[in-house]
């Protein structure tokens, strides 16, 4: 199993010694015990890749990451629901079960591996000037490649989305949604009016921590912030940063939502499935079925009430758009027929942050990767799962901030941190840099002279950037990947934004509580950046503009919002405007972008969408008389749906968890 192989990679070095005594068959012996030990005891095994499709489902969904599994989950909890969920790649593996080996999966088999398209503003220390997207091709999607930070948002996010014109969607109607999915097992935060216990995706800390994220936290109370928790009453404080996992390990959506479904006998999953496009029928304009190549065959499978297209906010507008969706010129371009004219692709947004901020210690209390013992380290994690493995991709603290361009008289801060006990220079250029995509002349000047040495690094993010992007095809071929124009700092504020961010940065790595590591910054300036006065203004944009990070948090490319607004792709409830049959439940849907990481609020979207469904097809008559309307359909399965039922599952046959 690769769990053994990536043991075997760890403890060589530090066995090596004994292999000719056979001591060292020792450790792997137990390893593999261990291993094959869990997955015995483990309730949820793997789910099945599903050879024998049906011709027809009730639901197809495309897309199984942070959102479509969670949908698919939910709707076949209704029995007579027969719900198709399509991925493009493959199961999860054992190296994605490890926290901190979060950066070994991005550019791999599991990784899209796409790239922004050149910049003259942004990412200028990057490759061809052009920033990584990682996007999960994986059972799970971006949750098994992500840093399994839990952060919901802003209350005032939501309300802003309601104010838009999106009822429904304000923050005391999503909070349900966010404790509805949620297991929070940590204690002090477990029975909080603002967290839920006993959902189906586990939240808690890692078990393992550096002294250096104590130190983070104390240092926001001398700045006269407070140590919150940022997901409850108010964002604006210091925390120690709360992710998906579970016993020690990544716990995806896939881990979550489909594992304990995967018997369900209504449920299918068709894994290493690449949907080409979404069949529309132009007289009806009805979504009737999905097509996809697996294996190299080509397959199209019937949807009989709808396809929900789940895919992320890069494949799903490709995927809308190479199905006659989308803006009319642009399909035009490519020969590809025009369905409905819709700004599909537009209104993008990520979070950018700074990255390479770094601060030497004296102290042994960062996480350098040469120093650990591998064969204790793995051990540490496979039998007792605690251990630096366990770190949430590196990242241990978090906080939210005001700059001077935000209103500190409400709690809506502009700017988030990211804090990790090691920098870009902590492997000494294994990994690092290699997902960053940075320049090697950048690393080797910058970077290379302090290699293994103790460090750590605030990261400051943009939470709500004025700018936009775009997704675009390259072409009508659905193999060729999409133009991502991320059109970072277009706004000329959100880089001065990004500025006021790291002087904030900078004041709590000067708080008191740091000068016990001998904690200072690493002084060595950017080379396109030498001729601004080091830490000036210009000088910090000018990194703003050189190491410009993305977060991993695209969405926005098929807006919600009402009838009336020319920018919208869907509907308050999710359906998309002139088609029927066919919904988008991912971060594509987001107005603007929520004020943190995105995936906890991605798995709310996909909760609460999955309710609209069920509410429009087990409560709306309007729905259930179209679908009679349809040739082959039927509903006369013995289940009693009654439109003037105020609870919409009380006489559903439901599956429980």
């Amino acid at each position: 199993m690769v769990l053994n192989l990536l043991f075997i990679t760890t403890v060589i070095k530090s066995t090596f010694g004994v292999v000719t005594t056979g001591l060292w068959l020792i450790p792997l012996l137990l390893a593999a015990i261990t291993y094959y030990r869990y997955d015995a005891v483990d309730p949820e095994s793997r789910p099945l890749d599903q050879l024998n499709l049906w011709p027809e489902y009730d639901f197809i969904v495309v897309g199984s990451g942070s959102a479509g599994a969670v949908v698919a989950n939910r709707l076949s909890e209704v029995r007579k629901w027969k719900v198709l969920l399509i991925e493009a790649g493959p199961d999860e593996n054992e190296i994605s079960d490890v926290p901190s080996l979060a950066a070994y999966l991005q550019l791999s088999k599991l990784d899209w591996a796409y790239k922004t398209e050149p910049s003259t503003k942004a990412c200028l220390g990057m490759q061809n000037n052009r920033c990584n997207w990682p996007r999960g091709r994986v059972l799970g999607g971006s949750s098994v490649l992500n840093y399994m930070l839990y952060v919901r948002g802003n209350r005032h996010d939501y309300d802003h989305w309601a104010a838009l014109g999106n009822p429904g969607w304000d923050y005391e109607n999503v909070l349900h949604y966010f404790k509805k999915s949620e297991d929070n097992r940590n204690p002090y935060l477990s029975n909080s009016p603002y967290h839920g216990r006993g959902g189906l995706l586990t939240v808690q800390e890692s078990p393992w921590h550096t002294p250096l994220v104590a130190a983070f936290v104390e240092a926001g109370t001398q700045l006269g912030y407070d140590n919150r928790d940022i997901n409850g009453a108010k964002q604006a404080g210091f925390m120690i940063a709360q992710g998906t996992i579970r016993r020690g390990s990544r716990c995806s959506t896939a881990k979550a939502f489909l594992r304990p479904i995967r018997q369900r006998p209504n449920f299918h999953l068709s894994m290493n499935s690449h949907v080409t496009r979404v069949i529309i029928e132009p007289g009806t304009m009805r979504a009737q079925a999905v097509e996809f190549v697996k294996h190299g065959k080509v397959y199209r499978i019937s949807a009989r009430r709808e396809v929900i297209l789940s895919a992320g906010a890069i494949n799903t507008p490709q995927l809308m758009m190479l199905s006659g969706l989308g803006p009319s010129k642009h399909l035009e371009k490519h020969g590809i027929r025009v369905l409905q004219d819709l700004p599909v692709g537009e209104n993008m947004q990520d979070h950018v942050g700074m990255g390479g901020l770094t601060f030497l210690v004296d102290k042994p209390v960062a996480i350098v990767q040469d120093r650990f013992n591998p064969t204790a380290v793995t051990f540490q994690y496979v039998l007792r799962e605690r251990g630096p493995m366990t770190t949430l991709g590196g990242v241990e603290g978090l906080a939210f901030v005001h700059t001077p361009y935000s209103n500190r008289s409400i709690d809506w801060p502009d700017i988030q941190f990211h804090m990790a006990p090691a920098s870009i220079n902590s492997d000494n250029g294994a990994r690092v840099k290699k997902v960053m995509g940075l320049k090697e002349s950048v690393y080797q000047e910058v970077y290379h002279p302090i290699a293994n040495k103790d460090s750590w690094t605030i990261m400051p993010l943009l939470l709500r950037p004025r700018s936009r992007g775009t997704v675009r095809l390259r072409s009508a071929n659905p193999f060729h990947y999409p133009l991502i124009n991320a059109n970072y700092f277009d706004d000329p504020l959100d880089a001065k934004t990004l500025v006021e961010g790291a002087k904030i940065a900078l004041r709590v790595a000067e708080a008191e509580v740091f000068k016990q590591f001998g904690s200072r910054l690493w002084r060595k300036p950017l080379p396109n950046c030498k001729q601004h006065k080091f830490l000036s203004d210009a000088y910090l944009e000018c990194q703003v503009r050189t190491i410009s990070m993305t977060i991993y948090h695209p969405c926005g490319t098929a807006k919600m919002g009402p009838s009336w607004d020319p920018e919208a792709v869907v509907d308050p409830r999710l359906r998309v405007y002139g088609v029927r049959g066919l919904r988008v439940i991912d971060a594509s849907i987001m107005p603007t972008i929520s004020s943190g990481n995105t995936n906890a609020p991605v798995i709310m979207i996909a909760e609460k969408g999955a309710d609209l469904i069920k509410e429009d097809w087990l409560h709306n008559p309007e729905y259930k008389v179209k679908r009679q309307d349809s040739p082959g359909y039927s509903d006369s399965d013995g289940d009693s749906i009654s439109a003037a039922s105020s609870n919409i599952y009380s006489k559903i046959k439901l599956y429980p968890y």
